[in-house]
């Protein structure tokens, strides 16, 4: 291969025209899918193009590029986390990867599992939860299921891409020990368990460094520690100068956004002059080849026709297992009885909402409505609200055909009362739409919504509220309504999904991904740190939370939140039995679930450390998801990864678990304890 060849393939350019960005006359090679990227293949030495498409929540067709090009739009990401399924996350990498191969694309830019640090970041509902094993196992699933389907899957954004203010001079300080316990470490069971080929860096600095050329994350965690065998890709924009490649970057994308094309002449001249080493070029193309290989897309066949149907069955049955059933006080499931229902909310007479930016799909029925919201910035000009096809109401009327069912759209609070007034039951539907490129500034719901369900509930003793939204939100009428459900962005299959719930159809079995506090009060930061000033400017953010994301905090600072981590209700009840904890090497538990209620459904038993000799030291140890018909056992056994119950030590690079008792509970929720026991481990060190 000669050094122009190598270079060809360590940049690649964004495969959209957009204005202001590069050469709107550029020829473009003939095999160019029009998408998030593209890199050229060698032909004389069979070397295939990349071709890379944006996926987190299914194949994107930015500004309708392709012509009339749909695909299965998925529910959001921490729907996905809500399953707590690794097999559905399997089954999500695999459905989008062949909807991506059959489009000629075989780079997947999914992967996003960044910990949900701040629940008003506005990138939260493309990723996964808060807790770095969930996070880590679901997004390994994903990518393998995604690698499966020979599409090279990806692992994103590495890393502490925690919010979307200023996300280009947003620098994240954290020690390291408190990295690798948290963020790191979800990214490194994901490596382990799904082996992506490769791994998008973030557009923020990590102590003081930008991610995309941070010798210590690339270098030092991810190639040399982890032994990552992969390549580094850059996020699109986010290069700034050619000494990123002696940084751990391999590969520079949408080089057109950038200042420069960084990984082209500059890095040649570099060559030249011997400041960078021919070595590193060299392993830098290498390491994009062996994915290539590894995954498959140089040995790529026919591919079997997409099953489009069986996909929608798929996104369907993620929207069903990811909504969580947050308060019933009775009223759920529908009874039969009622003979009057009233839907009130925005367009839920047409659709249901989905999140913006990069990850916006285009699915087969259309969008239903486009709300052009605009904004300041880069991504103003994607800040555009869109609701899938596929209204609730009709998904209601559908699924309670006894009962008559009227439409308000929630615009004024004295119109929804008289609606909900004239009906047995009232369902209000709200939204907030969180977008890539914006964060919320608080958790309050927007245009009114609070006032329009404090109307309704005071007008209907029975109202439900349906929550679509990317994030947890503030609930000052929590108690004056009947029943509360998260549906998230739930995706194109949303409208069915909500209806199966509502009415009892499906048995809820949703466990929240993320903590619901009762104000911003009790997060790390109160407010968003330089959240309101003009884009790019820079911030040093103090992670003071360590270690502790979400539930983590809760524990220590011994706060209640509003709804726990792994909270979720059912329409049935289980009990546990006969605990079991054993020590060893690791800690290992048995468990017997029973379903003790009158109807068939699904529980996730959580094991969390609690204690270490006394100390609070709160950590999710393991789950599993558990489908049971009425009246059916089940033992299980846990087995729990030996660096959830360690420290990093970084004065000798080793993970080190401390001798001592151990104290565990088998709980419903990070706050439901039901099991409790205790084991002494002796003390241990290791590498990984």
């Amino acid at each position: 291969m000669t050094d122009d060849e190598r270079f060809s393939l360590i940049h690649g350019f964004m495969a959209l025209r957009i204005p202001g960005f590069g050469d709107p006359n550029l020829v473009w090679p003939a095999d160019v899918v029009p998408g998030a990227g593209y890199v050229p293949g060698i032909p004389r030495l069979g070397v295939p193009s990349l071709r890379e498409t944006d996926a987190s929540l299914g194949v994107t067709n930015p500004f309708g590029v392709r012509k009339d090009d749909t695909a299965t739009a998925l529910p959001a990401g921490l729907a996905l986390g809500a399953t707590f399924d690794p097999e559905m996350a399997r089954r999500g990498g695999y459905l989008v990867a062949s909807e991506a191969r059959a489009r000629n694309f075989n780079v997947l830019l999914g992967g996003g599992m960044n910990l949900t640090r701040d629940p008003r970041n506005g990138r939260n509902f493309e990723y996964i939860s808060e807790d770095p094993l969930l996070s880590g196992l679901m997004g390994g699933a994903a990518i393998r299921g995604t690698q499966e389907a020979g599409v090279i899957g990806t692992a994103k954004h590495f890393a502490l891409n925690s919010n979307e203010t200023n996300r280009h001079t947003w620098d994240a300080t954290i020690g390291e020990a408190a990295l690798r316990e948290s963020d790191l470490l979800a990214f490194q069971i994901a490596i382990e368990t799904g082996k992506p080929g490769s791994i998008m860096c973030a557009y923020n600095l990590v102590n003081g460094a930008k991610a995309c050329g941070n010798d210590f994350l690339l270098n030092r965690v991810l190639k040399q520690d982890w032994r990552y065998k992969g390549w580094v890709m850059s996020d699109w924009g986010a290069v700034s100068s050619a000494d990123f490649a002696a940084k751990g970057l391999d590969q520079q994308s949408g080089d057109q956004l950038d200042k420069q094309v960084w990984f082209g002449a500059p890095l040649k001249a570099k060559l030249a002059d011997g400041s960078f080493d021919h070595a590193r070029l060299s392993d830098m193309v290498r390491r994009i080849l062996r994915s290539m290989k590894a995954v498959g897309v140089t040995e790529w066949t026919a591919q079997k026709p997409v099953d489009m149907a069986g996909h929608a069955a798929t996104a369907l049955e993620i929207a069903r297992r990811g909504i969580v059933l947050l308060k019933n006080d009775g009223v759920l499931p529908l009874a039969a009885s009622a003979r009057s229902i009233a839907v009130i909310g925005e367009k839920a007479q047409i659709g249901v909402l989905s999140g913006g930016g990069s990850s916006q799909g285009l699915p087969p029925k259309g969008w239903a409505a486009s709300d052009p919201i605009g904004g300041a910035g880069q991504m103003g000009s994607w800040r555009i609200a869109r609701w899938f096809a596929g209204a609730p109401t009709d998904a209601i009327a559908a699924a309670a055909p006894g009962a008559k069912v009227e439409f308000d759209p929630g615009l004024y609070p004295q119109a929804a009362a008289a609606a909900a007034a004239r009906a047995d039951v009232a369902i209000v539907f709200v939204n907030k739409y969180e977008v890539e490129g914006s964060d919320s500034p608080d958790l309050a719901l927007p245009r009114g919504q609070d006032a329009i369900i404090a109307a309704v509930a005071k007008a209907n003793p029975n109202t439900i509220v349906v929550l679509q939204t990317g994030n947890p939100v503030a609930m000052p009428w929590r108690d004056q309504v009947k029943a509360i459900v998260a549906a998230w962005y739930p995706g194109q299959e949303g409208a069915q999904a909500i209806a199966d719930v509502l009415t009892g159809k499906v048995n809820p079995s949703g466990r929240l991904p993320i903590t619901f506090p009762q104000s911003v009060e009790q997060l790390p930061r109160t407010t968003i740190p330089s959240f309101g000033t003009p884009e790019n400017t820079p911030v040093s953010v103090a992670m003071t939370e360590g270690a502790d994301v979400g539930y983590r905090w809760f524990a220590r600072k011994g706060l209640a939140p509003m709804y726990a981590f792994g909270h979720g209700l059912s329409y049935t009840h289980f009990a546990y039995s006969g605990l079991s904890v054993s020590g060893g090497k690791t800690l290992s538990v048995k468990l017997t679930v029973r379903n003790a209620g009158p109807r068939a459904g699904a529980d996730v038993p959580q094991l969390y450390l609690q204690t270490i000799d006394g100390v609070v030291e709160p950590r999710l140890l393991g789950f599993e998801r558990v489908e049971l018909a009425p009246g059916e056992s089940r033992t299980i056994s846990l087995a729990v990864d030996p660096r959830l119950l360690a420290k990093y030590d970084t004065a000798t690079s080793r993970w080190q678990i401390k001798g001592g008792r151990y104290g565990v509970t088998l709980a419903r929720s990070a706050t439901d304890p039901v099991l409790t026991g205790s084991v002494t481990m002796t003390p241990r060190r290791f590498a990984r």
